[in-house]
């Protein structure tokens, strides 16, 4: 959990400073300042490979998100505009193709089948078309881009032009539906689904999907709307127990509900099925021979006894978890960390082993793949990602 001040602040978000305000605590990707958590005046976050003292801040903004509705500053997130290019961008993609004011999940194949990227597809309904993915990985996505470039095809990075606030929780259908005059219920915008919406005085695109596994909006505005659009949504949310979030309890969340990102349990040397991601695959599209490479999948482990919240290597004989946290609505804690043994065979389902924490051997047990948190219906389709839109909160 430490935080290297060196060079610091380099990027920052418009709303930076009222942020800060509020009580922010910042780290860094890749140059740019990310709120990890809001904590109190004089509070101070000590170094350490345990529990960190700012667990239960960390805790208090999963409650919410789960209870009421969390903010969080999505600045963090890439995205490329893709105008016209109807055949690069499904040759680009894995997934099917959505339909207008619909987003995919989209994760892009190596010509052996293994990952290139995990992200998401926008058809905003009016010509244009968005990828998004992480921050970090601008470049490297920026480059893949290039390598398989077509004449007439032209990929705009406008991720530091376009910045925005997510809404997580069950609460957070009524605050945008306080903030706006337009229909946001669910024939409107189902899940994966997106619309332009005047929200306050912004013009705004607005998907409906959320990394925390909840019912969530991410809201999408220009760089110089960014703080008044956070005004306008606390000020919506006052009354529905809106608190602003950080990434910390992003990762928590995400974990109970055994959501995969990238560079963790997601990496270029997994295949589709490995992290459960195959299912959101047009198989038809792609070659014959890879797919019969996506049956082995790595679980996530849910720990028995929740102590330390580092993962790390593990001996011989049982898995090598890559990630964990403890989860604080879990009902023991959560590792959530996707691992194999040394057979290179995946841990059978619920069955119960050990993982190395803290150089301290743990007892855990397998928690499947995606699925739902504890005591919470999981907002990501298990099969079909057409079956989405049927469902409703």
């Amino acid at each position: 959990n430490v935080q290297l001040p060196a060079g610091r602040p380099l990027r920052t978000a418009p709303a930076y400073d009222a942020m800060s305000a509020a009580g922010a605590r910042w780290g860094c990707s890749w140059g740019l300042e990310l709120p990890l958590y809001f904590a109190p005046e004089g509070f101070e976050e000590t170094p350490t490979l345990r529990r960190s003292n700012a667990h239960d801040i960390v805790a208090e903004e999963c409650r919410a998100v789960r209870e009421a509705c969390g903010l969080l500053d999505i600045t963090g997130f890439s995205r490329y505009e893709v105008p016209g290019a109807e055949g690069w961008r499904d040759r680009i993609r894995a997934s099917w193709r959505p339909g207008p004011g619909r987003a995919r999940l989209a994760p892009m194949l190596s010509p052996e089948g293994k990952l290139k990227g995990d992200l998401t597809v926008f058809n905003w309904g009016d010509g244009t078309w968005w990828i998004m993915g992480s921050y970090y990985l601008r470049t490297w996505h920026m480059r893949w881009f290039d390598d398989h470039g077509e004449d007439g095809v032209t990929v705009r990075d406008i991720s530091d032009a376009t910045v925005g606030f997510s809404l997580s929780g069950p609460r957070s259908r009524d605050i945008l539906a306080a903030a706006t005059d337009m229909d946001v219920g669910h024939e409107a915008l189902p899940f994966m689904g997106g619309a332009t919406l005047d929200v306050g005085m912004i013009r705004a695109r607005v998907g409906r999907l959320s990394v925390s596994g909840e019912l969530g909006y991410e809201i999408h505005c220009s760089a110089v709307e960014h703080a008044q659009l956070r005004r306008t949504l606390l000020a919506a949310g006052a009354e529905h127990g809106l608190r602003e979030i950080g990434y910390n309890a992003l990762v928590s969340l995400r974990l109970e509900k055994s959501f995969g990102i990238w560079s963790a349990e997601v990496t270029q040397g997994c295949t589709p099925g490995m992290p459960g991601m195959d299912r959101w695959i047009d198989w038809s599209g792609v070659r014959a021979h890879l797919a019969g490479r996506q049956a082995r999948r790595l679980p996530h482990l849910r720990r028995l006894r929740p102590h330390g919240e580092e993962v790390a290597r593990h001996g011989p004989a049982g898995p090598r978890p890559c990630r964990g946290r403890h989860g604080p609505f879990g009902a023991r804690g959560r590792g959530g960390a996707a691992g194999e043994d040394h057979r290179r065979q995946p841990l059978r389902p619920r069955r119960p082993g050990d993982a190395r924490m803290t150089r301290r051997r743990r007892p855990a047990q397998s928690a499947g793949g995606p699925g739902s948190g504890p005591g919470r219906a999981c907002a990501r389709p298990r099969r079909r990602p057409d079956l989405a839109a049927r469902r409703r909160r």
